[in-house]
């Protein structure tokens, strides 16, 4: 998967040596986030200062923490820093890193560029980092690939099975195994969620939660993996069970 489709251009550093040269093989470069709303990245942390970029929702940001709690740093492409009200961003959970031993590399893939995302603490953390590596993959009904296309149970399938958890091949049987989370408040980064198909009669969809109201999923109305918001009316209305 391409960095340029995980990640904007003008906001991710590619070019990761700049960022540490202490021998290290792995500099972090900040937490994984989205915008929520349309927003702009600041020169300073006043919104009267020139504006570097202006953020669509669901654009994805290298975040860090300034000593402001209404503030986030942003990583810009050319190793300065932009930023971005706290408000219109959700940081999500796990970190952005590049391997500073290797010089870079030709290509555009993960490996070739140096750059990862790598999830932390739980094991649902460290699904819900997985996912965001199939942002941009097509979606195919009943499809089982990440090149040619992949379904939404055979997705959060796929993910748990690559931290070792296997899980049935369907929505509907998915939605019976794992510990049952009832409330809204208790969901955690990597609890699958299931939605109801009023067409079929049944559960029909599923994703896996990010934290901060986000979840991704491979969607046939988006067309491939993304990220949607769970507070939203097409989504939070159609919720019949999470499952950890």
């Amino acid at each position: 998967m391409s960095l340029r489709k995980l990640l904007p251009a003008l906001i991710l550093a590619l070019v990761c040596p700049a960022f540490g040269q202490d021998g290290a093989k792995v500099k972090v470069l900040g937490k994984l986030g989205q915008s929520v709303k349309t927003t702009s990245i600041y020169a300073t942390t006043n919104t009267r200062s020139r504006v570097y970029y202006r953020l669509k929702p669901y654009q994805y940001l290298v975040l860090q923490s300034t000593s402001s709690a209404n503030w986030f740093k942003v990583l810009l492409q050319n190793g300065r820093f932009g930023y971005v009200h706290s408000a219109a961003v959700a940081r999500l959970p796990y970190e952005v890193t590049c391997d500073v031993s290797a010089a870079p590399r030709a290509g555009n893939d993960l490996a070739s560029r140096g750059g990862t995302l790598r999830a932390t603490g739980t094991t649902g953390a460290q699904v819900a980092g997985l996912s965001q590596a199939y942002i941009g993959v097509p979606y195919k009904w009943g499809g089982n690939s990440t090149s040619s296309g992949i379904d939404c149970s055979a997705f959060v399938k796929m993910l748990y099975g690559q931290v070792g958890v296997g899980l049935p091949r369907t929505a509907a049987e998915q939605a019976l195994v794992g510990k049952p989370i009832t409330r809204l408040e208790d969901l955690q980064a990597g609890d699958r969620l299931y939605f109801w198909s009023a067409s079929r009669g049944k559960i029909g969809h599923t994703g896996v939660y990010m934290g901060n109201g986000y979840f991704t999923h491979s969607s046939s109305s988006s067309g491939g993996v993304t990220t949607s918001y769970l507070g939203a009316p097409e989504w939070r209305n159609k919720l019949v069970a999470a499952r950890r």
